[in-house]
């Protein structure tokens, strides 16, 4: 998740305006939306300083704000919590150890999410019973979905190329 819809999460859960988290953040009060509104829609992005101010306006750690740094244990416990908010990952304990689990109840992303873990414990549980090797299994992750045989996967263009088509090509387009 963006750092923009982190922000954007956030302030609804605190029940903030775009207008009243900008000018806690220190925007004059005729463009404190506006300033908002770029950072939530991610056509500007934060400065560390403002992803300072946001997170302790927000009364969150600016690490739940970034896009974390899972090569640290605190970056990786706001990506799980992250994935808390966004796929309703759950943490629990079975037969004496703690277990992540995705509920598929939670939204149709979450739904997908599990699939996709569902095909990668396939793959696991393959190099386990030794089905595939150890090359198999790494290519089959580093370059996933490539080679996930489970779902059907189609590419599809970029947000930024997208509306680069439709801005070239609305004059083009009939509206009935």
């Amino acid at each position: 998740m963006a750092i923009g819809e982190r922000i954007h999460f956030f302030r609804i859960m605190r029940g903030m305006t775009q207008k009243y988290l900008g000018m806690l953040v220190g925007f004059p009060e005729r463009s404190a939306d506006v300033r908002l509104a770029q950072y939530e829609t991610g056509s500007r992005k934060p400065k560390a300083d403002l992803t300072a101010a946001l997170a302790q306006a927000l009364d969150v750690a600016p690490q739940a704000l970034d896009i974390p740094d899972i090569d640290s244990y605190i970056g990786l416990m706001h990506t799980l919590f992250a994935l808390e908010d966004i796929y309703g990952l759950t943490v629990s304990e079975t037969d004496g150890e703690v277990c992540l689990k995705v509920s598929k109840d939670k939204s149709k992303d979450a739904a997908e999410l599990l699939k996709m873990l569902c095909a990668w414990k396939e793959q696991a549980d393959k190099l386990s019973a030794e089905e595939i090797s150890r090359e198999d299994y790494d290519q089959w992750r580093y370059n996933y979905p490539k080679f996930d045989t489970t779902q059907h996967w189609a590419k599809v263009p970029s947000k930024e190329l997208s509306d680069v088509l439709v801005e070239s090509f609305k004059d083009k387009l009939k509206t009935d």
